[in-house]
């Protein structure tokens, strides 16, 4: 199926006005249903709307329009438009959030903030179409509703996808840094790996030690056996 024109609503009022094409003709052109083209030429429809040519921006020609007009059953092709429409920008802001779910907000950020305390309040905005202020007010308590408040899974109230809380919540994991304790294989602190080593205390020789426990332990033998050490 074709694209339909540019501004179809105008156009078939332009067509139904201008020229002698059936009302399928006209609904097949641009998309619409053939009781919504009849309701434009019986005056119930799309009053007020002005007419655009489709020849005049290159989506149609007039040759066209005659083989059209010369049988019923032709349908007519779409042209190109001369017409260069700007490429509509996705406007950056907070998640819209529908009326009747908006009371709902409160709870679900008390559920972020306890439960995700890494996520920025950008992030929770995105997630739940709030504002910093309110963000401020659920994390200090002073929220008027603070009170009565029970955290609630924004996925489950239908704020956002799990897809798009997984998303935020990896994206703080990656940007938050790793917190560096001590022990284990993380890092140790400067103080420590700047620290000089301490000399160490140099202890008696194995051989000293040995000298001295011989000496005292043939003493000993020699007491034992009767024999002083003057007898020698």
């Amino acid at each position: 199926m074709s694209n339909a024109p540019l501004m179809p609503k105008a156009t078939a009022v332009w067509l139904v006005d201008n020229t002698a094409l059936t009302f399928d003709q006209v609904a097949e052109f641009t998309k619409m249903h053939p009781l919504e083209v009849r309701a434009i030429a019986d005056g119930d429809a799309a009053q007020g709307i002005k007419g655009m040519d489709p020849i005049s921006t290159g989506q149609l020609t007039r040759e066209e329009i005659e083989k059209g007009e010369a049988d019923p059953d032709y349908r007519l092709k779409l042209g190109e438009s001369k017409v260069v429409l700007p490429e509509a920008k996705k406007k950056k802001g907070p998640r819209y959030t529908p009326v009747s779910r908006r009371h709902e907000r409160p709870s679900a950020i008390l559920w972020l903030v306890r439960n995700h305390p890494e996520l920025k309040d950008s992030q929770i905005m995105r997630l739940v179409g709030t504002t910093k202020t309110t963000i401020a007010s659920v994390r200090d308590r002073t929220h008027w509703n603070a009170g009565t408040l029970t955290p609630m899974d924004p996925v489950t109230l239908g704020l956002c996808s799990q897809i798009e809380l997984d998303f935020e919540v990896q994206r703080a994991a990656k940007e938050k840094p790793a917190k560096q304790e001590y022990g284990g294989a993380t890092l140790l602190p400067a103080s420590e790996t700047t620290r000089k080593p301490e000399p160490e205390t140099t202890a008696p020789s194995d051989k000293q030690s040995d000298d001295i426990n011989v000496d005292a332990v043939f003493a000993k033998l020699k007491t034992i056996g009767g024999k002083k050490p003057e007898d020698e």
